[in-house]
């Protein structure tokens, strides 16, 4: 199977629900986008990234240098449960989304990228308490990464849990001091802290 150059696949990944066994996510990136004023779309990334998995917070593929498309794991297919997931989530269906991300995680537990957009889907219900133990099923597969951790800190600002919010977001930043979404974040949150109102 052919992957396109604009396809990057993530290994064990990424913060966006994960899959089974021995099998990797293939687009690791940040849920949670940026208007051109900073303000969060609440929106998935594009489709499309650049194959540069350091350019785009990706993991490389740990599939024995396979990547996960290749090896026909969730995410190559576009009409799969993950895909769906992403595609419902930036039309802001959460509740859809959160449907295919929940199948994707129960057909692929060991899918990073499934995790983290059951995660931000349930952030978007406000079902913090299952979003939480989402992200703690992405950070035992990939670890606490930047980009998780930065959507795990984007989850404590809606919740107006600043302190975690900040402490979590700092963790990233200092996991990946170049990542314009952790530096949004952050930005954001301190906005919000000094204006008093809460991030929806």
């Amino acid at each position: 199977m052919r992957v396109g150059p604009g396809r990057v696949l993530v290994a064990a990944v990424a913060c966006l629900v994960l899959l089974g066994g021995c099998e990797t996510s293939t687009k690791f990136g940040d849920l949670i986008g940026f208007k051109s004023n900073g303000e969060p779309t609440g929106s998935l990334p594009a489709a499309t990234a650049p194959s540069d998995p350091a350019s785009t917070g990706s993991l490389a593929s740990a599939n024995d240098g396979q990547p996960a498309a290749a090896a026909g794991l969730l995410g190559s297919d576009p009409n799969d449960d993950l895909n769906l997931g992403k595609k419902h989530y930036r039309a802001g269906n959460f509740g859809i989304a959160e449907g295919h991300f929940r199948h994707a995680v129960e057909l692929h537990p060991r899918d990073a990228e499934a995790w983290v957009g059951l995660a931000a889907s349930y952030d978007r219900l406000r079902r913090f308490d299952l979003a939480d133990r989402a992200y703690r099923q992405a950070i035992e597969i990939i670890g606490p990464t930047p980009e998780v951790l930065n959507n795990q800190g984007y989850s404590y600002m809606l919740r107006g849990d600043y302190v975690r919010a900040r402490q979590t977001l700092r963790i990233a930043l200092a996991k990946d001091p170049s990542s314009p979404y952790i530096k949004n974040n952050l930005e954001l949150l301190e906005k919000s802290a000094r204006s008093g109102k809460a991030i929806q």
